[in-house]
């Protein structure tokens, strides 16, 4: 952003010299961006649902979820209901966005369930004086996600901190697939991002499995036009779609080697809670993975959902977890086991 200069503790608004920029996050994933690159003494506000690191908690919310409980049957046709009516699913608080005043508001156009949809952010942000600069962030890939840390850092003038962060990110990725042995079996892996319905796994997850030395045939990833078979140095370039409704006997039909049962935005208790669930129908006991007891439960708020820089600690979880290099776990990684 033109104008800014970086003092010692923070960015000065360019109109306003000695004061530091303000920033409210309304999508968990922007909020540990940001303060992974070293911006969060410019975090003034954040949304419900940003929780991690832990210090963020002691902001002011202004978003609040119209559609609470962590039980995935009741939440969802709610979801389905409010999305069916052109409704949102959460409420944004302007009187307290307008009493913060920001200079710059992170939100995201990526999905309607996950946090306020962005013509919500934009009219409210219109209405406020001064007018906040308002960022939406898309990421698809895991490129995406990594290109997102330079994008927000560019708003706030911590470019070069960015790329160190960045820089160290990709060196773990690059760290942990060493450890992926190509000459292995490839195991087949179903990836729940919710489980009633239930939910496969998309997008950077996709790529996350693939990269780890598994495979995931409900929602494979695809070589972009002209990539060839993007191999090597291009996988990059094979990215999957959006997470989709599967039935159960598609997903019996796929006979995954491995089930991980993640649902987005459940912590460790709600979703072992909703495998429980999972597992009472009776087609479960179907499942390759159920017979082996190859099952992981995992904390879906904080992991592989966020598409943000604890990304890669998932990643090494998920190549120690399909590798056997229990060594490459992350220290108090939320992960458990489904006692069948």
């Amino acid at each position: 952003m033109a104008g800014l200069r970086m003092p010692t503790g923070g960015v000065y608004r360019p109109a306003d010299s000695g004061l530091l920029m303000r920033v409210v996050s309304l999508v968990p994933f922007a909020t540990e961006i940001l303060c992974r690159i070293g911006g969060r003494a410019l975090l003034v506000g954040r949304s419900h649902a940003c929780d991690f690191p832990p210090e963020v908690r002691d902001l002011p919310a202004v978003t609040a979820p119209l559609t609470p409980g962590t039980d995935s049957e009741r939440i969802d046709p709610q979801v389905r209901d409010a999305l069916k009516s052109g409704g949102s699913l959460f409420a944004l608080d302007a009187r307290a966005l307008a009493e913060l005043r920001p200079d710059l508001i992170l939100t995201q156009d990526l999905c309607a369930v996950c946090a306020v949809d962005r013509r919500t952010v934009e009219r409210v942000a219109a209405s406020l004086n001064p007018q906040p600069r308002v960022l939406s962030l898309d990421p698809r890939s895991l490129d995406d996600v990594l290109d997102d840390h330079f994008r927000i850092a560019e708003a706030i003038g911590l470019q070069d901190a960015a790329g160190d962060v960045v820089n160290e990110l990709k060196s773990r990725l690059v760290r942990a697939q060493e450890f992926v042995n190509p000459y292995a079996d490839v195991a087949s892996v179903a990836f729940l991002e919710w489980t009633d319905p239930i939910f496969v796994a998309g997008h950077w997850t996709v790529q996350l499995i693939e990269r780890a030395g598994g495979r995931h045939p409900l929602n494979p990833t695809r070589a972009a036009p002209d990539a060839g078979a993007a191999t090597g140095l291009q996988q990059s370039q094979r990215v999957a779609g959006a997470s989709f409704a599967v039935d159960p006997q598609t997903l019996v039909e796929s006979r995954p080697d491995a089930l991980i049962i993640c649902p987005c935005g459940l912590d460790l208790d709600a979703a072992t809670a909703a495998a429980h669930a999972l597992a009472r129908n009776a087609w479960f006991a179907e499942l390759p993975a159920a017979r082996s007891g190859r099952i992981a439960i995992v904390d879906g708020a904080a992991m592989f959902n966020r598409p943000g820089p604890r990304l890669v600690d998932a990643f090494e979880w998920l190549v120690a977890w399909l590798n056997g290099r229990p060594q490459l776990v992350p220290p108090d990684f939320p992960v458990a086991s489904l006692a069948l």
